[in-house]
């Protein structure tokens, strides 16, 4: 059962009751990411994320460790380019003792200045390990590519130069600025009892405060880019991106973009899946994925492939998008891919985890809750004709972005810029 409070001091309380469950999830979203960073403050909204665990008022980091330990529970937290999240998995029993450590990291984080200067070098050979793997940096180089200047175009870790000089000061700016009650989400799914829940809630966060003016939002639509960025690298594979225009995360065609993801290259039985590695085993990876954000989106399209096959696997890339602008979907393959969507939606909210980010999400995108049922009443009405007119929106557009890296001869790399920019 769904229920949504709010303190008295503007942190929102998101719940779903779900008995049949031995397990519990709390997470507390801020809605505050990379691109609401300045240039020079690149970084730290991960920074903090991190901070967060490295000792409390009351408790060391190796105690922090211990005690999720203790209670067999995992403990974690991320970044987006749009939020941070910190959250605690446990089971039912070991509620109030979870919600207390949670509840510390968040509000009683030491920011220790020793431990600053160590998670810088932990957060530097962050970034250096990008640079490792050619996959995540293809699709960084490519983030830059399609959103140019936008903030959107940064990388979430932030830059090198900016890491190196964060202080203690810079943090607790940052977090009085950003980490204001009424830009916080709380979000609990799983077995628990609601009003008992709701009083520790009241009780333990009703008193945070932040006496830092609010800050106007920073954020706006991005612009997207075409063109193309070629770097060499001495690799085994060229490992490639093309960009496209999406939609955003709330957006009115958003099962509709879904639905042609999946059969792009969202499955297995993909098209390009198929085409491309089943069918011509020029692939061993090649994928489609969905970027949406609170005023826009994008469709990325990433594959790795030897050199010399490059322009063969491109040509096909743009064909199975040109078929899919041109016909859309017909009316046996829609259905195949919403079954698909619909069982896949259906199995990956089993879990609370599950359930508490979808929560979260729905409050901080809508402001509202929308539940499974409704989500299936929305994919079944999905029409060929609503596929095939986001299909030609966004797979016809003009100054498609095109993303290379690997070894590329400059041959291949000028031939390439002058064939697709």
């Amino acid at each position: 059962m769904y229920c949504k409070r709010i303190l008295d001091n503007g942190i929102r309380l998101v719940t779903e009751r779900i008995p049949s469950l031995k397990s519990v999830t709390i997470g507390i979203w801020v809605d505050v990411g990379s691109r609401d960073e300045s240039l020079a403050e690149a970084g730290y909204s991960h920074f903090i994320e991190h901070m967060f665990f490295k000792g409390t008022t009351t408790r060391s980091a190796t105690d922090i460790s211990r005690e999720i330990d203790s209670l067999g529970g995992e403990m974690n937290a991320f970044t987006t380019r749009e939020t941070t999240t910190f959250y605690v998995k446990v089971l039912d029993q070991h509620l109030p003792k979870a919600l207390d450590l949670l509840s510390d990291l968040f509000l009683r984080s030491r920011l220790g200045k020793k431990e600053i200067e160590k998670e810088k070098q932990v957060i530097l050979e962050e970034i250096r390990m990008v640079q490792d793997d050619p996959e995540d940096l293809v699709q960084e180089l490519h983030a830059k590519l399609v959103m140019g200047r936008h903030p959107l175009s940064r990388s979430i870790l932030g830059r090198e130069s900016t890491v190196a000089h964060i202080n203690r000061q810079d943090l607790v700016r940052y977090i009085a600025m950003y980490y204001r009650p009424e830009k916080v989400v709380i979000a609990v799914a799983g077995n628990f009892d609601q009003p008992k829940l709701e009083a520790t809630i009241a009780r333990t966060f009703g008193k945070y405060r932040h006496h830092h003016r609010a800050v106007p939002s920073k954020r706006w639509p991005a612009e997207l880019c075409g063109g193309v960025t070629m770097k060499q690298k001495p690799l085994e594979q060229v490992h490639l991106c093309v960009g496209l225009p999406g939609v955003a995360a709330g957006h009115k065609d958003r099962y509709a973009i879904y639905a042609l993801n999946s059969a792009l290259g969202g499955s297995v039985s993909s098209r390009l899946f198929q085409e491309i590695r089943e069918k011509r085993g020029l692939a061993y990876s090649i994928y489609s994925f969905l970027s949406g954000y609170s005023d826009g989106g994008t469709v990325t399209v990433y594959v790795g492939t030897q050199a010399r096959e490059v322009e063969r696997v491109l040509d096909l890339v743009f064909r199975e998008l040109r078929k899919l602008a041109k016909q859309g979907l017909d009316r046996d393959e829609l259905k195949r891919t919403k079954d698909q969507m619909k069982g896949g939606l259906m199995l990956s909210l089993e879990s609370s985890h599950s359930r508490m980010n979808k929560l979260a999400k729905d409050e901080l995108i809508a402001g509202s809750h929308t539940t499974l049922e409704e989500m299936i009443v929305e994919i079944d009405a999905v029409t060929e004709q609503q596929v095939l007119q986001v299909a030609q929106q966004s797979f016809l557009a003009k100054g498609i972005a095109l993303t290379g890296l690997g070894p590329l001869s400059s041959r291949q790399m000028s031939n390439l810029s002058a064939r697709f920019s």
